[in-house]
């Protein structure tokens, strides 16, 4: 119950920004500092959310954070190439045709598969650290952020016209 709570005040955090979006498209180019601060807080609610959510023991937190920081580090990595993915999709956005857009969903399926290779990867680590039962409670948790964090990144982002 208590992660359920977590995750509506996560979200209730990122609706207003959904909600304000209107159906005019105009955006602000993002730096790479800008989206370097963006992954810094978010990253830094994320391990907030993390804890609470999953009240660690002492043990389980030395066990946890040391893979947590690698699985995070690896999953910037495959962000990169959705933040080129998406910086792509916007210099191409007014011109793009069926060859682009080919191409854009397929690098999308392949960052999506990487995402999900890289929690297979690292199952058996969390597992190790902390049991199946803790570790499956750990990706849900996980899965939910994620979740939210894609909602909003792809409520910011128009449609193809």
């Amino acid at each position: 119950m208590n992660t359920l709570k977590i995750a509506c005040v996560f979200f209730a955090l990122l609706l207003p920004m959904a909600v304000a979006q209107t159906a005019e498209v105009s955006a602000k180019p993002l730096t790479d500092a800008d989206i370097q601060l963006l992954r810094s807080n978010l990253q830094a609610d994320k391990n907030d959310i993390i804890t609470r959510a999953m009240q660690f023991t002492d043990s389980e937190s030395n066990a946890f954070w040391p893979i947590y920081r690698d699985y995070v580090r690896d999953q910037q990595s495959v962000g990169d190439e959705r933040v080129q993915l998406i910086k792509d999709y916007a210099q191409n956005y007014d011109a793009m045709d069926d060859a682009k857009a080919k191409n854009m969903v397929q690098r999308q399926l392949n960052v999506d598969a990487k995402f999900v290779n890289l929690r297979q990867q690292y199952w058996p680590k969390f597992e190790k650290a902390l049991g199946a039962k803790r570790a499956a409670k750990f990706f849900q948790v996980d899965s939910r952020l994620t979740l939210l964090t894609n909602l909003q990144l792809t409520s910011e982002i128009p449609l193809l016209r």
